[in-house]
Formats: structure tokens, sequence, C-alpha cells
């Protein structure tokens, strides 16, 4: 058995949640259309004028590892098991601090990382033996 309110109060408050909804839908619809226009109302988007520098990242040695670096930007990017040898480049902030780690398995071995930014050899670094675990970290120039 449903229950309804058939008083004429409900119907007040029904028009006034409409109503609420309403402006708050409106205020949303301002504010995303505020960061559109940027803000200046010029209506140019305005962005970030961050350069960037390239990095290569460099594993080498047999078998797979996981790895860990730092992507685009700030995010880190995670490959599990990734094959070997594996190399990535990518672009990060000036002033940033590049960084690759590698995990060796349950099965060990060995695999070095390598660290190019700009074009500039920066560290290599070597993990061996089970779960062996090796970092290479840098910095990006703050300046070109």
């Amino acid at each position: 058995m449903a229950i309804t309110d058939e008083s004429p109060n409900s119907e007040v408050r029904d028009r006034r949640g409409v109503a609420v909804a309403g402006a708050l839908l409106l205020a949303c619809a301002g504010l995303v259309g505020y960061g559109f226009a940027g803000g200046d109302g010029q209506g140019a988007p305005r962005r970030a004028a961050t350069e960037t520098v390239g990095v290569t990242y460099e594993v080498l040695g047999e078998g797979s590892a996981d790895i860990t670096y730092r992507a685009e930007g700030d995010r880190a990017e995670t490959v599990l098991g990734a094959r070997l040898p594996w190399r990535k480049t990518v672009d990060v902030p000036r002033g940033a601090a590049p960084l690759v780690n590698i995990t060796l398995g349950e099965r060990g071995g060995s695999a070095s990382c390598a660290l190019t930014v700009a074009g500039r050899h920066i560290q290599r670094a070597t993990a061996s033996g089970a779960y062996g675990r090796s970092t290479c970290a840098g910095e990006a120039p703050a300046e070109r």
C-alpha cells in the first residue's frame, strides 16, 4: 500500500523543491560557463604556462619487472610485469623530479634503470635478486 500526501501543502513543497533544484542547476551552469570563459569575460580559457622537458626512462635486463615512473604532469604510472627491455619518453614540468623505480619479482634476476633528461644522461642503478629494487631519480632543469 502506497502512502501519499494529498494535502494542499504537498504541492507547495514539491514546487519549492523544483525551484531550489532549478536555482542550483543555474548556479552550476554559471560556474561552468565562467570556467570556460576563463573568468575574464573574453571567452578564452586560461591555461597554465608550464613549460615541460623531455624525460626518457629505460629499464634494461631480461624477463619482467614492475615499473613505476613519473608520467606527464605530476602523475605516477605503474606498469606491472613489464617485459624487458622497456623504454618510455614523457614530458614533465620544468623543475619537477623525474623518477623511475623498478621492482623485480620472486624469480629475481638483474635489471637496471636509466634516466635521461633533455637528452642528458642523469643516472643508472641496478636491482638484483628476488624482489630486488632500484630507483633512478633526478631533476628537470627549472629553466632552459
